[in-house]
Formats: structure tokens, C-alpha cells, sequence
């Protein structure tokens, strides 16, 4: 009889164990939850701030400062920001062409294009395309860094909405043709067109406006100095669709 007794009472241990697992599993997703909510909340930015016509260095010129000084042969940082309406419309055009067709459809989230991209990624068996907006590139540049983490993309999806919800399209693109990366220690469109043509981001014309636009996916590998077949292939393709 206590042999069959020990055989009746195991199922309740085993669900007594189960549930105390579940009670800690919960309680370790609810601290999670809570430490990254306080890490948003310390990493909310003061949007106010953003409306100032006056722009700080992103988070990814001073990651490119501090790691120049380990490494003093990279250039140096290259920024000479300027306000949108010294940016010419065709910059302007051939950037959202290439980056964000939808930009001033969406609240920041082009949940279109992300659909489209996890198809094709799916598709492919790898991650081929994003489906980043420049809001998104925007929040990244300003906030965050250049790691592909699911947490990482989690604080740029709210960081973005809170963007979105402050500043108006035109701020955000300001921001984004200002701080976007377009060669090693090259950021800003006036600081491009300094470094690739010598001459303002004003002068430039339609065909070197796309030549910058497509330099934005790898500035680094392709861009107008290297002029690489696939570079122009891109930039081709933007200038047609100007």
C-alpha cells in the first residue's frame, strides 16, 4: 500500500515542480522587463532638444572619436552640419528614393516594407535586405549603435515612435542628411560632397546627388571614390527614378 501511495503522490510533485519553475521563469521575464524598461527610461532622450536648429555628434561619431584613438591612421572626423534648405531638393529627392520611398507615408514604421523584406529573406534562407527607415536610421545614429541584436532593434522600434510623435518630417530628415555615415569619418551630406567633389552639398547636381544616395548602404566599400561597378549600377538606378 505505501509503495502504490509513493506512485499516487508523484504526479503532484512533479506538478509542484513544474509550477515553481514557471513562477521563476515568470519572475525573471518580469525583471527583465522592468530593467529594460529603466534602461528606456534613462536612454529617452529630451526631444526638445532635437528641435534646436544647433546638432550634437551622434552616438556614431563618438564611437568613431573614441575608437580612432586606438587606431590614430583612420581619418579624422569629417562634420560640417547645415540647415535642410541648404540642401538641395534633388539630395533630398535621391536619398528617400534610395533609403525610404514610403517616408512620408508612415509614422516611422514601414510595416509594408518589412512584410516585403521578411519574404525575401525567408525566400533566401538569409537576411538579404532591411526594412529600416530613415526614421529608424535616424534613432540609431543618434542613440544607439551598429549591432543587430533583437534588443537592440527593439529600443530603436519605441525610440522611434517617440521621434516620430516630436518632430515633424522635414526635422527628421534634417537630422538624418546631417549625421548619416558617407565614407570613413565621413558624416553629412555637406561634408561628403567637401570630400568627394570639393565643393557645398549646395552646388551639387542631380547626377551627384545620386552618386551620394548610393553610396548610403556600404559607404565604406562603395561610394563615389571607389566607384565600384555595383555602386554605379545603384546610383544609375536612383538617378533614372529622379
Amino acid at each position: 500500500m505505501a509503495f502504490l501511495y509513493r506512485l499516487r503522490r508523484r504526479p503532484r510533485r512533479s506538478r509542484t515542480t513544474r509550477q515553481r519553475w514557471l513562477r521563476r521563469l515568470t519572475g525573471l521575464i518580469l525583471l527583465f522587463l522592468l530593467l529594460d524598461a529603466l534602461y528606456l527610461a534613462w536612454l529617452w532622450p529630451d526631444w526638445a532638444t532635437l528641435q534646436y536648429p544647433r546638432l550634437a555628434p551622434s552616438r556614431f561619431m563618438q564611437q568613431y572619436v573614441a575608437a580612432r584613438q586606438y587606431k590614430p591612421a583612420r581619418p579624422p572626423l569629417h562634420w560640417q552640419p547645415v540647415p535642410l534648405q541648404r540642401i538641395p531638393s534633388s539630395v533630398r529627392r535621391a536619398v528617400i528614393i534610395a533609403e525610404d520611398a514610403r517616408f512620408y507615408q508612415h509614422n516611422g514604421i514601414d510595416w509594408e516594407a518589412v512584410a516585403d523584406a521578411a519574404l525575401i529573406n525567408w525566400q533566401a534562407g538569409r537576411v538579404r535586405y532591411g526594412a529600416s527607415t530613415l526614421s529608424q536610421q535616424t534613432v540609431k545614429n543618434l542613440f544607439l549603435d551598429a549591432g543587430r541584436n533583437p534588443l537592440r532593434k527593439w529600443h530603436e522600434l519605441i525610440l522611434t515612435l517617440g521621434l516620430e510623435a516630436n518632430l515633424d518630417k522635414s526635422r527628421i530628415l534634417e537630422i538624418y542628411l546631417n549625421i548619416a555615415e558617407f565614407g570613413q569619418g565621413i558624416y553629412g551630406v555637406e561634408a561628403a560632397a567637401r570630400h568627394y567633389w570639393g565643393t557645398g552639398v549646395a552646388d551639387l547636381d542631380e547626377w551627384q546627388a545620386a552618386q551620394l544616395a548610393a553610396t548610403l548602404p556600404s559607404p565604406r566599400k562603395r561610394n563615389p571614390a571607389s566607384a565600384t561597378p555595383r555602386f554605379l549600377q545603384r546610383a544609375r538606378l536612383i538617378y533614372r527614378r529622379m
